[in-house]
């Protein structure tokens, strides 16, 4: 005689049914969790528009998944979120400003759980409990002290922060050699430079004579006072410790996790000085870069 009688049988199929379709259910909903995230522009309320459950082709900007890890500067570079190709640049730079310029951050809850949702992403992926110090740039943008908040949610009771501060305007410098070298002295598929002396010249002139303005100015800020972007990774010098006893602190860090935190990256100018800021850092330090909206194409625009 059968073991079991078919009732049995359907009884047994049925409750497998029902566990692979809860398995597929849940999976979908960790999946949807970590990944699905969208912003989209209504452009008949000129309005922004956050979903968190869904993301969709009308998107915007999307929360980033795996696979979003890019070596930028040398280190490893997380972003939170990026723009979709079709975004327009208007509509971009319209969102970034929302993003960093909202005056009542904190009683924005789309903008508080938009900040939120990557931090909590990031933290799947590197543990942020594994850091020992935070160092972020000076900005008039409220995000990086509400991202710095919220990630001490999850790092240990020690772990320390770094704010460097804006240097003075006369202090600004250029890297020229390396603009030249990346730039300037870029040669052509048919071997030919592909700019003359004089072109080289009148580039340079134009670089000097920006600078001047610079050094004339009260306050710089990196995205106002330069508006060439490709120029921009060439600044230097604008960004410093903003005590001595911080500055000596960094030359005695020995064998720890060190996180770089900004709120948009797009040319990479000002992560890229932070580093340079940060290089009387010991080498056997790790370095890890999050900014919370960012792009692949990291630096595109320096050459």
């Amino acid at each position: 005689m059968p073991r079991y009688s078919e009732a049995a049988h359907f009884r047994a199929y049925n409750n497998l049914h029902i566990l692979f379709a809860n398995f597929k259910f849940i999976s979908y909903l960790c999946k949807r969790d970590y990944n699905d995230m969208g912003v989209t522009f209504d452009n008949t309320e000129k309005k922004f528009v956050f979903d968190f459950e869904h993301d969709g082709a009308e998107d915007i900007v999307s929360l980033t998944g795996d696979g979003y890890q890019v070596e930028a500067f040398g280190k490893c570079f997380y972003y939170g979120y990026e723009f979709s190709d079709q975004t327009e640049s208007s509509v971009r730079t319209a969102f970034i400003k929302y993003v960093k310029f909202t005056e009542a951050l904190q009683n924005t809850p789309d903008l508080t759980n938009f900040i939120k949702k990557a931090v909590d992403n990031l933290h799947k992926k590197i543990n942020l409990y594994n850091f020992d110090l935070v160092v972020m740039p000076e900005s008039s943008s409220k995000v990086n002290q509400y991202m710095l908040r919220y990630i001490y949610r999850f790092a240990q009771p020690t772990l320390y922060k770094m704010t460097l501060v804006k240097a003075l305007p006369s202090n600004i410098s250029f890297d020229m050699k390396a603009y030249e070298k990346q730039y300037l002295d870029d040669i052509l598929e048919n071997g030919m430079p592909r700019y003359s002396e004089a072109a080289k010249e009148q580039a340079k002139s134009s670089i000097n004579a920006m600078l001047e303005m610079i050094h004339q100015k009260d306050y710089f800020t990196i995205a106002k006072d330069v508006k060439k972007s490709k120029l921009r990774p060439y600044i230097m010098n604008f960004l410093r410790f903003e005590s001595e006893e911080e500055r000596e602190l960094c030359t005695m860090i020995r064998q720890q996790n060190v996180l770089v935190i900004d709120d948009v990256t797009t040319s990479g100018s000002t992560l890229n000085e932070v580093l340079r800021t940060l290089r009387i850092l010991n080498e056997d330090n790790e370095i890890t870069i999050f900014s919370l909206i960012g792009r692949k194409d990291l630096m595109a625009d320096s050459y």
